[in-house]
């Protein structure tokens, strides 16, 4: 599948290029069901109208979840206290940083940031176990690094949504380098010509 670079996307208008729809119909019942239905509400009823945020909020609140669990950077410190004050308007909210546990970098020898002194290795695992045995019904994860939060995605039990993403060159906005020219160009290798040829893609 090549998706992404597909000019048609017949699939819109209902072509199944697949040959397992059928087979996918079929896992779309119980839990996974009602999270596919009340996304999908979320999104006929506030598209366009709802910030990601307000979005967790509904969705949380439509699930009928009481527990939320907030695993994030500690370099988002001051962001996940104000999305921590915010969600537990709504919920029980059990928040964990990046550094739980204080295990050392050393432990698995992995180079330091810093070349003294003792620096506290992230660790997404203890962050998934930590929620998972606080019961959450719903995990949101704030700026864990890449990796990490696929580790975090990986030892969850329960759903996972992200609210942010981290990449500190660009504001923690990662869409920015498919949006510069110059970071297309220089730092991706994408030929100028093609993005002109295709003023779609972007």
């Amino acid at each position: 599948m090549k998706c992404a670079i597909c000019n048609e996307k017949e699939c819109e208008g209902g072509k199944d290029c697949t040959g397992i729809r059928t087979e996918i119909l079929g896992k779309y019942k119980g839990e996974n069901y009602r999270i596919f239905r009340v996304a999908g509400e979320i999104e006929a009823r506030h598209y366009m109208k709802k910030t990601r945020l307000e979005e967790i909020i509904l969705f949380g609140k439509q699930m009928g979840y009481r527990c939320v669990g907030l695993a994030f950077c500690i370099g988002f410190e001051k962001e996940a206290t104000l999305v921590h004050k915010i969600l537990e308007k709504h919920f029980t909210v059990v928040s964990v940083c990046c550094k739980v546990c204080g295990i050392g970098k050393s432990k698995f020898g992995l180079r330091q940031l810093r070349k003294k002194g003792f620096e506290a290795s992230c660790n997404p695992i203890g962050q998934a176990k930590i929620l998972n045995k606080s019961k959450t019904e719903l995990n949101i994860i704030m700026g864990l690094c890449v990796g990490h939060d696929s580790l975090f995605i990986k030892h969850s039990r329960s759903p996972v949504t992200v609210f942010a993403v981290k990449d500190r060159v660009l504001a923690h906005n990662p869409l920015g380098a498919i949006y510069s020219n110059y970071y297309l160009e220089k730092v991706f290798g994408i030929n100028m010509r093609w993005i002109n040829e295709n003023p779609d893609c972007i």
